[in-house]
């Protein structure tokens, strides 16, 4: 009896000096394990900043969501739980039981994001170990209309394309700390203090203006519908500014819809994809030779149909024996414009090209902007330096060739590119031609756009309009296709002092024509036409001076070969 007594005052002994160790001693420990359990550090959600044009039109917001999350150590669900939050999901509940029954540490995700009546429904369950959490979705009110340049987030609300991925760091949010306590269930039950406190994402002015955008889209999508195109693309810059005042393309995608994306619609092929100029490269060998004095505008060519180049024949389908530098650009001369190439030497020719930045990246800052190709001139044969005249041999972006006929819009300057608004101001430009010999050129190139050009149809009444016509056979499987074109067309407004510069390219029209005056040149005039009333710029020219043609078919020439 007395062994007995003695086991059980020695037991409680030893259970009060640890209780004494515990509460007095080392209270930390307890104290810890409490906190384990009740004590959470809780994110304090924030948002990226918001995208709009250059007149405040909101191109990309964020809107608050609910999205539900488990906690695997605290998970506590019922079967008939279980089948009823796979009903709500409306998910099968194989999935669901899948998802649940993930033995990972911290937290992760079930459903993002869930809907408003399907978070209530969830709430009111109150299963231990899933709550939910407060998250920003990205919304574009332009939804397709502005696709390729404002870009899209993933379900983490990092940028994946566009502007949302370029301007990222800037875009995105610093999220916040509180420490709080949470009972069994998960609900916050005492907010203890801040840790960090949020910080919302910059806002992003773009110097996009929504109104010229939308016109862009909209003549784009029907010129493909109507040549039965595979795609195309259109650029408008402020020639002043350099400015990207609308970049559209086709096929696009709808951003709010982010379901089985595909990579095709999704590629910028403005920024991206690269072709081979064809003719429009013609006025930047005007513009050499008469840099160098070799030729002036009224200097007189023999053109004749022919023309041999080493072993290979240059052609004009529809020849005239003798021209005018301005008329070659006029009429398109392949004849004329390997002539006035062949007067320079692969140097020089490469340095003109160069400067005016063939094979140079845009500089537009857009994820992915190519930089075209632009041969090394040592390795030049004579048959590519003939070619490159009229725009084989060398590749370019729209984006890129756009940017180039700056310079003849710009009394020779060529400024730098920006998705984002700017001020007149803030820009430097780069000289790549004389005030002379721009203005030169961009007279002859005035003149395509009248009687006996190839781009009649590019007219916009009350205005002067200047530019270029392209036509290209593509090169598929290393070989020229006989029957898959690039049609084109490059111009600007007014011609007495430039503004707007726009660039059109239809990928493989297959309607029936298929030359850049016939097929490009028509998305130009009525883009332009409305671009100059949006910005309210005063008519240069006499109207009468400059119907619209829509009747008189372009000057015939062959595909690939001078359009």
């Amino acid at each position: 009896m007395a062994t007995v007594g003695g086991l059980l005052i020695g037991g409680l002994l030893l259970v009060a000096g640890r209780a004494f160790y515990l509460q007095g001693l080392n209270t930390d420990y307890l104290q810890g394990k409490g906190d384990a359990i009740s004590n959470r550090n809780l994110t304090l959600p924030t948002h990226r900043g918001q995208v709009s044009d250059r007149h405040g039109q909101l191109l990309a917001i964020s809107t608050p969501v609910e999205s539900l999350w488990a906690r695997p150590s605290e998970l506590k669900i019922t079967v008939d739980q279980q089948a009823h939050l796979a009903k709500v999901l409306d998910m099968p509940e194989s999935d669901l039981s899948k998802k649940l029954a993930r033995k990972k540490r911290g937290e992760y995700s079930v459903r993002r994001p869930v809907t408003p009546e399907q978070a209530l429904d969830i709430a009111a369950m109150g299963i231990p170990g899933l709550h939910l959490r407060r998250e920003f979705r990205r919304y574009y009110p332009a939804g397709e209309v502005a696709a390729h340049v404002v870009g899209f987030t993933n379900v983490d609300d990092v940028g994946q394309e566009g502007v949302e991925r370029a301007y990222q760091s800037w875009l995105v949010g610093r999220e916040g700390e509180r420490q709080i306590v949470r009972d069994r269930r998960g609900n916050i039950i005492r907010d203890l203090a801040p840790i960090k406190t949020a910080q919302m994402g910059g806002n992003l002015a773009l110097s996009l203006d929504l109104k010229i955008q939308y016109l862009a889209h909209r003549e784009l999508a029907a010129a493909i519908k109507l040549n039965k195109a595979k795609g195309g693309s259109v650029v408008v810059l402020d020639a002043k500014t350099g400015e990207i005042l609308a970049l559209a393309n086709q096929p696009n995608f709808n951003p709010n819809n982010r379901h089985n994306y595909k990579p095709e619609p999704m590629r910028n092929r403005a920024v991206i994809d690269t072709f081979e100029p064809g003719s429009t490269v013609k006025p930047f060998v005007a513009a050499a030779v008469l840099e160098r004095g070799l030729f002036h505008p009224d200097s007189v060519l023999d053109t004749p149909q022919t023309w041999r180049v080493g072993n290979k024949l240059v052609r004009d389908e529809h020849p005239h024996p003798r021209m005018t530098v301005s008329e070659i650009i006029q009429k398109s001369s392949n004849v004329g414009a390997v002539k006035m190439a062949m007067s320079l030497t692969p140097q020089q020719f490469w340095e003109v090209l160069h400067r005016s930045g063939f094979g140079e990246k845009p500089g537009s800052g857009f994820p992915g902007e190519s930089s075209g190709r632009l041969r090394d001139p040592a390795t030049w044969r004579p048959i590519e330096h003939a070619t490159m005249a009229y725009g084989y041999g060398l590749s370019v972006s729209l984006l890129q060739l756009t940017r180039a006929y700056m310079a003849f819009a710009n009394d020779g300057e060529v400024m730098p590119l920006s998705f984002l608004k700017r001020e007149p101001q803030e820009v430097v430009g780069e000289r790549v031609f004389s005030p002379s010999v721009a203005r030169e050129v961009r007279a002859m190139m005035e003149t395509v756009t009248q009687e006996g050009g190839t781009g009649t149809r590019t007219r916009v009444p009350g205005y002067r309009v200047a530019g270029k016509t392209g036509t290209a056979h593509k090169l598929v499987n290393g070989r020229y296709a006989a029957d898959r074109y690039l049609a084109s067309f490059i111009g600007m407004a007014p011609a007495s002092n430039p503004r707007l510069i726009i660039g059109v390219v239809i990928d493989e029209p297959t309607g029936g024509a298929y030359y850049g005056g016939s097929v490009a040149g028509p998305v130009f005039a009525q883009v332009m036409a409305a671009s100059l009333r949006q910005l309210a710029l005063p008519p240069d020219a006499p109207e009468t001076a400059t119907q619209m043609t829509h009747n008189t078919p372009p000057l015939p020439m062959a595909a690939g070969k001078g359009v």
